[in-house]
């Protein structure tokens, strides 16, 4: 436009036209670059999108300001303010039907010729087009016309203004009375509809924002600000308006007019122009002269009491459509997010799209969801079905499997824990191996001793105060070799940890290699024998294993290899042996020939084997290392497993500090804080419970319990929690109130302090030599009475006129003795009548009432409550 800013006004009908207002109009329409790249007065707007030139307007000089018609008819009719404060209404070159001839090329005239600043369309209304115009002593600057009226020039017109009338313009078609004049002695900047009433007008006025009310336009509503430039009303919040001043945007809420609830953050240039995004909520872009970025506020609403002043949370971001300075840009109408941008040097158009920010929420269900815009996204785990099932879970998935399987809380068998995890980890398979060991290795021990087992093989052989060696000779073999053996009270009990010597002997080997063969793993019990130096009994083993179902027939030639072990340094079995084993796949099978071919006390070859489990390495250990060198073995492997989170280490460092730390290197690498939970738990001293590390695993376990909506696994947690470790249970929570003083005079309150003394200090135990308590220990009223006995509750039972027969007795034998069920007082949710317990389930037994717990309501003291065992029918 004509000594002004260039603008873009997107067709209100048509989502893939625009106007673009200059020194001229001219109408383009967006389309896929590829259909338009061979057609003429293409404009590429982005890698996808070009725009193609429709039609140029250059009959309407000195442009200040454009507005679109809304309606669909006529179509591409615009409104045009001037420099000389005229409005003329034009097209752009479409075919017309008989109402927009009429209306094309008619002009509005105001009574004195000043600069239109701003026009609007009524949305409702469409007859109605507002224009603002600047100051002027004796008239007014915010005209309503009524483009469908049919007034001619009147015969006051001046002379200045029939000069700037053209010579052949047809006098019908000039309008000098508008419909309503507003706004008078004042100067007009910017202008808006109200969307929540066609009737109210909104126009940033020379120093305030007034609310024009078409129905009295006497009076106005208003507000003195410096912010009346470039009114705009969010179109999803009708109350809520933007304007701007200098640098600074303030947002306004009609509803609450005296102030701005929210000032921008000042820019330090002036700002050109503010549009709210039509397809967004809450979302404003804002644009400062000579600028390349596009500023956005996110403005988010969180629910605040009524009368608090706190603000929105703003969330600023920005955006660079192009590279170069942007003289204006324009919402698209429909399309998300999207707008064009243009350029200030010259006409570049860009089309952009702003992209929004990703919100992620994971459930605790593994199912992950993203927003978008205003798409909504759910990506959920499958299930393992096909080739599916190999894929690694998520480790959150397989502890909410192993939650629904009880996985931790069998403490009889606990070896069937790893059984309840799936089976297939080993780490978890050793874990339980290892306590079930333990355990037995633990009675046979007695007093002091009986904590060295849970303090690992580390502090055990450290403990070792003596040695014993000796040589044994091979057995199976017809050469009487002898190797040489350690042993000591520590080294059998660090086997016995291993899992290699049970309860009925201390040297005996065989039940451990029958339970090997029978879990099918033949090279592992050959290699144990082997160690053992039986080596007759490993061939007899491999052989079996060669014969059993699906066995491998290549375990007949590694027997065929064993037998013909000889000690000769310079044999060729040795050299051969020395060279193949490091081809053998099962690494038992390898470190079987390299202990056949080492030296002694040189055992790298099976020491550092780390395909092996750690228990038969230590085991290995045990009983061929002496005592300087299997201190020394067992540090440096505590140290690996500890830096590999390794849980097999947990043999080594036992539940001590040093177990802690291996622990927390497993739940960084893996994240299961529900082994790492119970593991903790189930044997180690009150110091190691106390680590804020374990207590951080315990209570984002529990966490993920009830983020799982497991409420009865976790309170199963927790009573397990509380056996193992007394300090952790919780205090009572529920108690019997006085209805008068409001204390509790329920015995659950004697582990509350300052609460009420309980039953128990007023002998209401159940007990015929008790004494009663008929009131509250606080304020001494009244407890209520009992429906039945019409005694006051606190009264025993036992010395309650009976409800039954003559000869009833109360029963204080097994459960209702320990309990003391028939104290406690109940009552109806509906009625709020109730009394003693035992009373109440003597009355319902001989009824034809059912008995439902929704209308019974039974107060359990938080000491016996898992004694209790309830049956609803």
């Amino acid at each position: 436009m004509s000594g002004s800013k260039s603008d873009i006004l997107w067709s209100p009908h048509h989502p893939d036209r625009y106007v673009i207002c200059d020194s001229e109009l001219g109408l383009y329409r967006i389309g896929p670059a590829g259909c338009a790249e061979l057609k003429a007065g293409t404009v590429p707007l982005s890698g996808e999108t070009a725009a193609t030139l429709l039609a140029i307007n250059s009959d309407t000089p000195y442009m200040k300001c454009v507005a679109w018609y809304p309606k669909q008819e006529p179509e591409c009719l615009l409104a045009v303010g001037q420099a000389n404060g005229r409005v003329v209404l034009t097209s752009l070159g479409q075919s017309h039907n008989s109402a927009c001839k009429e209306l094309v090329g008619k002009e509005f005239v105001p009574k004195h010729a000043r600069q239109c600043n701003t026009l609007a369309w009524n949305p409702v209304d469409s007859n109605l087009l507002a224009a603002g115009l600047d100051k002027h002593r004796a008239d007014f600057s915010v005209l309503i016309w009524d483009i469908s009226s049919k007034f001619s020039p009147e015969a006051s017109v001046s002379a200045e203004k029939i000069r700037l009338s053209s010579s052949d313009l047809d006098p019908s078609l000039v309008v000098t009375k508008p419909l309503y004049d507003l706004g008078q002695n004042d100067a007009c900047l910017s202008l808006c509809w109200l969307l929540r009433d066609p009737k109210l007008l909104l126009a940033g006025m020379h120093r305030n924002l007034a609310v024009f009310d078409l129905r009295n336009t006497s009076q106005k509503t208003f507000v003195n600000t410096k912010a009346i430039q470039g009114v705009t009303v969010d179109p999803h919040f009708p109350d809520r308006v933007a304007s701007f001043f200098e640098g600074q945007v303030a947002i306004w809420d009609l509803r609450k007019f005296e102030k701005p609830v929210l000032t921008l953050t000042e820019q330090p240039k002036p700002l050109t122009k503010v549009a709210w995004c039509p397809t967004r909520t809450g979302l404003l872009a804002t644009l400062t002269r000579d600028s390349n970025i596009i500023r956005l506020y996110d403005m988010q609403h969180t629910p605040t009491p009524i009368g608090d002043e706190t603000e929105p949370t703003i969330i600023e971001r920005s955006v660079q459509p192009c590279d170069g300075l942007i003289g204006t840009f324009a919402w698209h109408p429909s399309r998300q997010n999207r707008m064009v941008v243009v350029s200030a040097t010259n006409r570049a158009m860009t089309d952009f799209t702003v992209f929004e920010r990703i919100s992620l929420a994971w459930s605790a269900t593994t199912s992950l969801m993203w927003a978008c815009g205003r798409h909504l996204y759910e990506c959920a785990e499958d299930g393992p079905e096909g080739a599916q099932g190999l894929l690694e879970q998520d480790i959150a998935t397989k502890m909410r499997q192993r939650a629904q399987s009880r996985y931790g809380h069998d403490t009889v068998q606990v070896w069937r824990n790893h059984l309840l995890a799936g089976g297939n980890d080993s780490q978890l398979k050793s874990l339980s191996h290892m306590k079930q060991c333990a355990e037995d290795a633990e009675l046979k021990l007695q007093g002091n001793k009986q904590a060295i087992v849970y303090s690992g093989i580390k502090n055990i052989v450290k403990t070792s105060s003596g040695k014993m060696s000796s040589r044994k000779c091979w057995s199976g073999s017809e050469r009487q070799t002898e190797a040489t053996r350690f042993h000591s009270e520590e080294r059998g009990l660090a086997l016995r940890l291993c899992g290699w010597m049970g309860r009925a002997s201390d040297v005996d080997v065989e039940p451990f290699l029958r339970s090997l063969e029978q879990e099918r793993e033949w090279e592992r019990a050959a290699a144990v024998a082997l160690f053992n130096l039986d080596i007759r009994r490993a061939i007899q083993i491999l052989n079996r294993g060669a014969m059993a179902e699906k066995g491998d027939l290549n375990l007949n030639v590694v027997a065929m290899a064993l037998s013909g072990y000889t000690d000769e340094k310079a044999s060729l079995w040795r050299e051969m042996c020395s060279s193949l084993r490091l081809q053998l796949n099962n690494p038992y099978l390898c470190v079987m020939f390299a202990f056949l071919t080492s030296e002694p006390g040189a055992y790298d070859g099976v020491l550092y084997e780390s395909s092996v489990a750690v228990r038969d390495r230590v085991a290995f250990a045990s009983m061929f290392l002496n005592d300087a060198q299997l201190p020394r073995y067992v540090d440096k492997l505590t140290n690996e497993m500890k830096e590999a989170g390794n849980l097999e280490g947990i043999l080594l460092t036992g539940l001590t500090k040093d177990g802690v730390d291996l622990m927390e290197s497993y739940v960084d690498r893996t994240g299961d804080v529900q082994t790492a939970s119970f593991c903790m738990l189930k044997g180690s001293p009150g110091e190691v419970l106390k680590d804020p590390r374990v207590q951080c695993w315990i209570e984002n376990y529990r966490n993920l319990l009830d983020a799982w909506r497991f409420w009865h696994k976790r309170a199963e947690f927790d009573i397990h929690r509380g056996k193992l470790d007394p300090t952790s249970k919780p205090l009572a929570q529920v108690f019997v109130s006085c209805n008068f003083c409001g204390k509790s005079i329920s015995y659950s309150c004697a582990a509350m302090p300052h609460q009420g003394r309980g039953f128990s200090q007023y002998g209401v135990s159940g007990s015929p030599t008790k004494s009663k308590v008929t009131s509250c220990p606080g304020c001494r009223k009244p407890l209520p009475r009992c429906a039945l006995c019409l005694m006051n509750m606190g009264t025993p039972v036992s010395s309650c006129a009976g409800t039954g027969k003559s000869d009833d007795k109360v029963d204080l034998t097994r459960e209702n003795k320990l309990a003391q069920f028939n104290n406690w007082f109940t009552w109806c949710h509906n009625c709020r009548h109730g009394g003693h317990a035992g009373h109440m389930l003597s009355w319902f037994s001989v009824q034809t009432i059912i008995l439902s717990m929704n209308h019974l309501e039974i107060l359990v003291p938080h000491q016996i409550a898992e004694s209790i065992r309830w049956v609803q029918v």
